[in-house]
């Protein structure tokens, strides 16, 4: 029986993004899939006003997380927190061993650009996390204005962006930015269901990744370049999940950016 969910995700899935999951499976290492793979980024990077890499991972986001901070710090990180999914930053990092702290504001306010600041001025610090929309209140964050302070002030620190439930709702230009990584499951603005990732990285994110000792193997962006011009991922990727996305990523294009920007307002 259908159901209508009222949820942040997993969302709604249209028919027509469903049978797309439905083409006959193919091989991963197969010029099949390098074709899908090939033809799905560049709308992504198109979506994302970006040039740089966009890697597909079959992964929650929360994975994805994880194998960000571990390959953005030699330093200290500063995790960012006003809700439950911020504080996942938080917890992730803590959790495998890196050092951070924690600037936190109470649920329902924003994380400033001159929060951040302070913060950052007190500590030697070379990443910085924050969630862009912070699901667990819907409040969006300044990640633009608090990118521009970041790289005025602290030009070392990378910017680390959990995109969740905002990526493919709302206008995130990476480039023009300057963010280092952004990250979202596909099971939300998306619309597609759940188990993979879209991460957005930067050519810095990735020197420094190579700085990093113990930086971790599956989700490390030195195995997926290892693939990247290949068009191809180091391990099976969700291959029907990519089926949908590039059935989805046309009709989002189709649409218009700035449409489909309008609409989510």
């Amino acid at each position: 029986m259908y159901k209508k969910l009222f949820i942040p995700g997993p969302t709604h899935v249209r028919e027509e993004v469903l049978q797309a999951q439905t083409a006959p499976m193919i091989g991963h290492r197969a010029k099949e899939y390098a074709d899908l793979q090939a033809a799905v980024t560049p709308k992504l990077q198109q979506m994302l006003y970006t040039q740089q890499r966009v890697y597909l991972y079959a992964s929650s986001s929360t994975g994805v997380m994880e194998g960000s901070v571990r390959q953005a710090s030699t330093k200290r990180i500063l995790n960012t927190v006003c809700g439950a999914f911020s504080k996942r930053w938080h917890q992730i990092t803590a959790a495998n061993g890196v050092p951070c702290d924690k600037v936190e504001v109470p649920m329902g306010q924003a994380i400033t650009p001159e929060l951040v600041d302070e913060a950052l001025s007190q500590g030697d610090y070379d990443a910085v996390t924050i969630v862009m929309n912070e699901t667990s209140t819907g409040l969006m964050n300044p990640v633009k204005e608090i990118a521009a302070l970041v790289h005025e002030k602290y030009p070392d620190v990378l910017i680390l962006v959990d995109a969740v439930s905002c990526m493919a709702g709302a206008k995130i230009e990476f480039d023009a930015w300057g963010l280092d990584v952004c990250l979202a499951g596909v099971q939300k603005c998306f619309a597609l269901p759940p188990g993979l990732t879209v991460c957005a990285v930067s050519d810095r994110a990735r020197e420094r990744a190579l700085q990093v000792p113990n930086r971790g193997y599956y989700f490390s962006y030195e195995q997926m370049d290892k693939k990247y011009e290949k068009h191809q991922t180091p391990a099976t990727p969700a291959i029907s999940l990519i089926q949908a996305l590039n059935k989805q990523m046309d009709d989002i294009l189709a649409e218009g950016l700035e449409n489909r920007w309008q609409r989510h307002k």
